[in-house]
């Protein structure tokens, strides 16, 4: 008899441990992106910014940020590695809560083009959404 209080597409299950891994990717890409902004509010900040304590607390929650990112993503990498291959996860409600595309592609299929937003982009660019 076969089982009815599941949907059975079969594109929408995917195995455990690639999309553990592409959650891992996704991990790297939010450190690289917090990373990013502790050096702009560094140039955008004046000489005195250092001096307050709450620009401090600021900076110190930006590595913060990172480390536990990175963190994360090492935790699920490592587990990841004792997962069986065969073993399948119906990934459809989860993407469905994806609102960022390229995200929501990333996770699908583990199709990523570099970073959310590589460093080659000029100034003044942005994307409409």
């Amino acid at each position: 008899m076969k089982d009815i209080s599941k949907p059975q597409d079969a594109s929408l299950e995917q195995s455990l441990p690639e999309v553990l891994m592409r959650l891992v990717s996704e991990l790297h890409d939010v450190a690289y992106l917090i990373e990013r902004v502790e050096p702009q509010l560094l140039e955008l900040g004046d000489a005195n910014l250092m001096q307050h304590p709450d620009s401090i607390k600021v900076l110190q929650g930006i590595d913060l940020a990172v480390q536990k990112t990175r963190g994360l993503a090492e935790f699920i990498d490592t587990i990841t590695a004792t997962i069986p291959e065969d073993w399948m996860v119906d990934v459809s409600t989860a993407l469905s809560l994806v609102k960022l595309a390229d995200m929501h592609r990333a996770l699908a299929t583990g199709v990523r083009h570099g970073h959310s937003q590589p460093l080659s982009k000029a100034a003044g660019d942005f994307d409409f959404f």
